[in-house]
């Protein structure tokens, strides 16, 4: 297979797993992204043990756990009467278990040791993917800025708006879900009193779009705060919108009061709107192929948008790697092959917001190993 010289349009968590695994692999990687930097923006990141087991596989493990939170439980608890009715021992247990445990940190810390990894020359910012057009092998990349590249392999690792989605499947739009979430962090110190501070824990609602999730960041330091209700007539999606902070606890009036007290201490609060897609049921054409948000945008309830993306970059990486596949196509193939279905189930069950609400049984989701599933050629 020829694919030497890989194009990936977006530098984010998904766009970056996937350059580093490839770089790593020998292969030519440049990343268009359309920012002008790498800046710290965005909140928590919640990194379950199959993420955590990918990003080890890249190398980058020991630094996220220089700042990383380790969660010694995942808790469900009945946000009205305080009721637990799920407890799964996390930490050392998930090491053991899976091979890895589960991080909580800031995203921008994820962010920082996957910049730190890749290739600083291959990064190209102020490029946002305008066209994409296959000739003889190739793909021509134009941007908004005018240049043009041409490269061997387009990764669409740019979101949910993706532009190369766009250029290969035409134009949509991704549907507002009808709920918004809210997210915030507030020092420990001020939560002084309040049980299993060192645990991931979700106050269930009413509804299923109705919870609380609490869980520590900065090794402990912090507290995260997320929660999602439905609401019209807000529709804006933005990582940095604040939100009215009594609003936002007027609206958990009826939930138990050792969960309002974790909204009691926001000073303030971020306010962004929940979007989805329906699975594609295809991720490629040609020699251009989607991944991340850009091809399964999920609802946050899994905590499983970041790792999936994770997940995907590694699959990705290794297909275009494997000395099986004669051609891009076969590579390509393969890749959605094997991450189609989990990815659909996974995007299908976040929207539902039932998981381990009273069951305790995580391992088809923590136990899967993007650096060893099997990768099979189509006949």
């Amino acid at each position: 297979m020829t694919a030497q010289r890989i194009g990936i349009s977006g530098a984010g968590i998904g766009g970056l797993t996937a350059a580093i695994a490839l770089q790593n692999m020998g292969k030519t990687v440049v990343l268009y992204e359309q920012a002008r930097e790498f800046a710290r923006v965005g909140a928590d990141i919640n990194l379950t043990p199959n993420a955590v087991r990918a990003l080890d596989g890249l190398g980058i493990g020991d630094a996220l756990r220089k700042t990383a939170a380790r969660p010694a439980f995942r808790i469900s608890r009945d946000g009205v009467t305080g009721e637990e009715t799920s407890r799964i021992e996390m930490a050392n247990a998930a090491q053991q278990k899976y091979g890895a445990p589960q991080l909580t940190m800031h995203r921008a810390d994820l962010m920082t040791a996957l910049e730190n990894a890749v290739k600083p020359a291959s990064v190209q910012f102020k490029k946002r993917v305008k066209t994409v057009k296959q000739r003889d092998g190739k793909v021509h990349v134009g941007f908004e800025d005018g240049s043009q590249d041409m490269v061997d392999v387009l990764i669409g690792a740019d979101g949910i708006h993706s532009s190369v989605r766009t250029a290969l499947f035409g134009p949509e739009q991704p549907e507002f879900t009808g709920v918004v979430a809210y997210r915030a962090v507030v020092p420990v110190e001020k939560l002084a009193g309040l049980p299993d501070l060192d645990a991931f824990t979700k106050w269930w609602g009413t509804a299923p779009e109705v919870q609380i999730v609490t869980f520590p960041l900065n090794s402990g330091k912090d507290m995260f705060i997320f929660a999602t209700i439905p609401q019209e007539g807000w529709n804006l999606e933005s990582w940095t919108a604040p939100g009215d902070v009594s609003e936002f606890k007027s609206l958990y009036e009826d939930f138990h009061p050792q969960a309002r007290a974790f909204l009691d201490a926001c000073d303030s609060v971020l306010k962004s709107a929940l979007y989805v897609r329906d699975p594609l049921p295809k991720w490629f054409d040609g020699h251009c192929v989607l991944m991340g948000d850009a091809c399964h945008p999920m609802m946050p309830f899994m905590a499983q948008g970041a790792g999936q993306a994770i997940e995907d970059g590694i699959v990705l990486a290794r297909s275009l790697n494997d000395p099986q596949f004669d051609t891009v196509s076969q590579a390509l193939q393969a890749y959605q092959q094997a991450r189609h279905d989990r990815t659909a189930q996974i995007q299908m069950g976040s929207r539902g917001n039932n998981w381990l609400k009273a069951g305790t049984n995580a391992d088809w989701v923590y136990a899967y190993d993007a650096w060893s599933v099997p990768l099979v050629a189509q006949a």
